[in-house]
């Protein structure tokens, strides 16, 4: 029996955090390893010890298996957990450092490579009897097969996989998601299968000895975008005893057919009309979903991780109890089809009972896995996930309707995030009713829309920016904000809010603060205020407010969901204007390729570049017909969000001036 004492988790954010929380409860020193760029971030300060890693992009420091291995060498380690996504999958770097004498948390190299190649584990399933879908190419697909599958064979995480309805698309999306393959996984290998509308993701957690697997139940996880889950939960809702007795017989006979050692996952596309499910895929590592199974069965699956490894072999399974939901809270815009956000978190502060771990004899709660904290920097060099929020509940309608609760209040400033559609989400009647699928956010389009901020937050940061302006301001700082003798005009502060202007009417002095303007004869009384929380009354009902002066932005949280309001300047600056037509960077990122010149004759949607930001590829396009009068990027080109790419001039006039942001 082997005993580890010193482990380095390869690996960055809140996976890091999530190994290193056991690992402390169990009594193993932990050791991080981090890039430049992750200098700051909360889990090298959770490590005992961090080495740092050169340089900033995966390539460059987390997907280095010579520079981990050396890593851990110099600390002493003896053990390493390879976390998810990076080199977790990776059979080379899993026998590199059995070679170097250290213990891989994980499956053995073999059985990596033999799940770990989605076209070759197919045909291993294929061989035990598991049904699997059939596979194409672009020369063998025809017509009636659509739609069709782009999946990557290596990795996963929705990147270089795409969805074509037309043939003559296939060859196209199968070169674009062989690119985000290779870019992803430093693997291009990729295949086509029939494409399931209305089947949903359904998983089983399995976790072997070598010679023997015990399961923990089912997960599903069909709320995706992108190919990539954003709401997961356990257990599995609607399937038939048969049904869930089947698919774990399934998952234990791929996890025990190649030895498999640890936790994994097996996934399967399930079709409920037919109550028939198919082999997708083995995921050769811990998934971003575990917390769901860790609370329904009181597990702590890192903790049987290391147990496994370290011979002590398979635990008992316990009954499962109650429901749990699991969301990922994303840097990215939903409506403007999920794009990334980068730049620095104002405030980050989520209501939990428990972080990383689970929730005991509690009735109920929230649990917190962030790899962020307020002043972190959001950066475009890894994935935009900023944190996994659990609830825990007896039943799954408890859950969903705490969950939201949660979301809704919680303080998120400074970036625009996926939170309203998670929102939306656990409120949505479908997904309350089980009526579930892959293809939900298609169906529902309704949940991309932004939820409104409380209409009075303006009006509230107002009152703090006066009050805070009053108390540091060098003389009669005494006088009431906004005292007149004669008063002639209201006071009018600015603010920009989700990227529109709105102008705050307001009065001051002895009396107190009242709302002025077309907003003079609302109810509303200003109880009591200061910079950093303001109390109102609204016709009876008496609010508090928090509030955040940091710079030129103004932080509120409400009960009826709080604003990142951006104080506009008196003057504006002419260097920042832009000329009409420009294409603006919508991120920070690279350019990948460039499809047009100066010169040329456009139409609305043709591609202008491509730019690759957080792993995955954006495509620009010309928004309406028009000629490129100038295109500044280059590939390969870095580019900071808002810088001008090219400038379309339209072949018919427009009705404004503005920039057009890609």
């Amino acid at each position: 029996m082997t005993t580890i004492n010193r482990l380095l988790v390869a690996n960055r954010g809140e996976i890091a955090r999530r190994v290193f929380r056991t690992c402390r409860d169990l009594g193993i020193e932990t050791v991080a390893v981090h890039s430049d760029a992750d200098a700051g971030m909360p889990f090298v300060l959770d490590a005992d010890s961090a080495i740092r890693l050169p340089g900033n992009t995966p390539a460059e420091t987390y997907l280095r298996a010579d520079l981990i291995l050396n890593a851990a060498r110099a600390a002493g380690c003896d053990a390493i957990h390879p976390g998810y996504g990076f080199l977790s999958e990776n059979a080379d770097f899993a026998r590199a450092v059995a070679e170097a004498g250290l213990v891989w948390i994980g499956p053995a190299p073999d059985s990596i490579e033999r799940m770990g190649s989605k076209i070759e584990s197919k045909k291993l399933m294929e061989a035990a009897g598991v049904p699997v879908l059939g596979n194409f190419t672009p020369d063998t697909a025809r017509d009636g097969d659509l739609p069709l599958l782009v999946k990557a064979s290596a990795g996963g995480g929705g990147r270089g996989m795409r969805v074509v309805t037309r043939l003559e698309d296939l060859a196209g999306e199968v070169a674009k998601a062989s690119a985000e393959a290779e870019s992803a996984f430093g693997d291009g290998t990729v295949f086509v299968e029939p494409y399931v509308q209305r089947g949903r993701h359904v998983e089983v957690q399995v976790v072997g000895d070598g010679s023997d697997a015990v399961v923990f139940g089912t997960r599903d996880c069909s709320l995706q975008r992108r190919h990539q889950k954003v709401v997961e939960e356990a257990p599995a809702p609607g399937l038939s005893d048969a049904t869930r007795t089947a698919i774990h017989e399934a998952a234990r006979a791929a996890a025990t057919s190649v030895g498999y050692i640890g936790a994994g996952t097996v996934e399967f596309l399930y079709d409920p009309e037919k109550e028939s499910f198919y082999f997708l895929e083995m995921n050769t590592r811990l998934q971003v979903e575990h917390p769901v199974t860790e609370a329904i069965y009181g597990v702590d699956l890192v903790e049987l991780q290391i147990a496994v490894a370290e011979g002590r072999g398979l635990p008992e399974v316990p009954e499962p109890r109650g429901h749990a939901i699991e969301v990922r809270l994303y840097a990215e815009n939903p409506a403007t089809d999920y794009s990334p956000q980068t730049g620095t978190l104002l405030d980050f502060d989520i209501a939990h009972e428990v972080e990383f771990t689970g929730f005991g004899s509690a009735t109920s709660g929230v649990r917190l896995d962030s790899g962020f904290g307020p002043g972190d920097e959001v950066g475009t060099f890894y994935d935009a996930m900023l944190a996994k929020v659990i609830a825990w509940a007896p039943t799954r309608e408890q859950a969903a309707r705490v969950l939201a609760r949660r979301l809704e209040t919680a303080a998120i400033h400074g970036l625009v995030t996926n939170r309203d559609q998670l929102v939306f989400s656990l409120q949505d009647a479908d997904f309350l009713a089980g009526n579930l699928a892959t293809s939900f956010y298609d169906d529902h389009p309704d949940l991309l829309q932004q939820q409104q901020s409380d209409d009075l937050a303006p009006f509230i940061g107002a009152v703090a920016l006066a009050e805070h302006r009053r108390l540091t301001a060098r003389v009669q700082n005494r006088i009431p904000a906004g005292f007149r003798n004669v008063v002639s005009q209201p006071q009018v502060t600015r603010f920009e809010v989700a990227g529109e202007e709105v102008a705050v009417e307001w009065f001051g002095g002895r009396e107190g603060y009242r709302l002025a303007g077309p907003d003079s004869d609302r109810p509303v009384t200003v109880v009591e205020a200061s910079p950093d929380l303001v109390v109102i009354d609204r016709g009876g009902s008496t609010t508090r407010h928090r509030v955040r002066i940091q710079g030129d932005v103004v932080l509120v949280d409400s009960p009826y969901r709080g604003a990142t309001l951006r104080i506009v300047p008196r003057f504006v600056d002419p260097a920042s204007q832009v000329a009409e037509g420009s294409l603006l960077a919508p991120m920070p990122g690279s350019v990948i390729t460039v499809s047009a010149a100066v010169g040329d004759v456009v139409q609305k949607g043709q591609p202008i570049l491509v730019m690759e930001a957080m792993k995955m590829q954006h495509t620009i396009a010309a928004p309406y017909d028009g000629t490129v009068t100038e295109l500044s990027a280059s590939a390969g080109q870095q580019v900071e969000a808002g810088t001008v790419l090219a400038v379309v001039e339209p072949t018919e006039p427009l009705a404004s001036a503005e920039g057009a942001e890609a």
